[in-house]
């Protein structure tokens, strides 16, 4: 669930905009997104080196969403009464310390603790960070402030799986995570210096989300966005693989791919937004089943066509 966002007596409108700690909560945005993304772009080299099959590797990407979903779910309950400023330094410290675990997993157990580390820092930061910003800033630099909160998002989307491909290949995958692990203390740092005392405003409890959950739509809903990211992340997580085995494409080739994913991940948000302004139901229909057009496209033309992957890969 998203955090409350109306104003209250507890958090009364800004005069001024505190630029510095929305940015700094992008950088977190960014830094959790990159950490999600990491493992698609590295899980070759991550499965041989911890002695498993790519499969077993690619449920790292399995339990931060799951756990994830249920901290998205739980947190604003849980943190009511907690200063959000605490709660969201805290998620901070979570993903430098889930990277560093991952840098340094012997295993599989270690590697799949350390991204359950993940998730509950993915999925509390994100339920916050919106409702976060918005008290932030004056009313009228709200969808301001906000762009600038999701362009981490972007960001993260374009350059973290082939920097995360590219580097891995030089420095080892493991020194990606180290990488990764020093963008957290960046945000978190920045966090520190900038991010004000917030006194919660919100009166969330359990009760509120199993009423919401009690709707018809809502549940048909969640289920369905559900079916749709699962379909979308086994095909995002195993994407390496893929091209590395059935297309035959090289590390180069895989950055590449990956690159031209990212842009067109990017471009694809405008153009979302431009065919849900025209029917939100023909457009919430029409790309899951382009989706899976894609994803059997894929699947039948295997490796004789690069060309043709490659395109299909950038229309996902």
């Amino acid at each position: 669930m998203i955090e409350g966002t109306q104003r209250t007596g507890a958090a009364p409108a800004r005069e001024e905009p505190a630029w510095g700690a929305v940015f700094s909560m992008t950088l977190g945005v960014f830094g959790l997104v990159t950490a999600e993304f990491l493992p698609a772009s590295l899980l070759t080299p991550m499965a041989a080196d911890l002695g498993v099959t790519e499969g077993l590797a690619g449920q790292a990407v399995t339990a931060t969403a799951v756990v994830a979903l249920v901290t998205s779910l739980l947190v604003s309950a849980a943190t009511r009464r907690i200063d959000r400023r605490h709660v969201l330094l805290a998620f901070s410290i979570l993903l430098t310390v889930s990277n560093l675990l991952v840098a340094f997993a012997p295993g599989l157990p270690a590697l799949l603790l350390a991204r359950v580390v993940l998730g509950v820092a993915l999925g509390g930061f994100w339920t916050m960070a919106a409702a976060t910003v918005m008290r932030l800033v004056p009313d009228a630099l709200i969808p301001r402030a906000l762009s600038l909160l999701f362009s981490g998002v972007s960001a993260a989307t374009v350059a973290a799986a082939p920097l995360g491909s590219y580097f891995g290949d030089i420095i080892g995958w493991r020194g990606v995570f180290l990488i990764a692990a020093a963008l957290g203390l960046l945000a978190l740092a920045v966090q520190v210096a900038t991010l004000p005392r917030m006194a919660p405003n919100t009166r969330t409890s359990l009760r509120t989300l199993v009423e919401v959950l009690a709707r018809p739509q809502v549940g048909f809903g969640m289920l369905a966005v559900l079916l749709v990211f699962t379909g979308h992340f086994a095909f995002f997580t195993y994407i390496r693989p893929f091209l590395e085995t059935v297309t035959g494409v090289g590390i180069t080739g895989v950055s590449g791919i990956l690159l031209g994913f990212g842009i067109a991940n990017f471009l694809g948000t405008f153009l979302g937004g431009f065919l849900l302004e025209r029917s939100m139901r023909l457009t919430m229909m029409l790309m899951p089943l382009t989706m899976g057009i894609l994803g059997l496209g894929l699947v039948a033309v295997g490796g004789g066509a690069p060309v043709a992957n490659t395109a299909m890969v950038a229309l996902w």
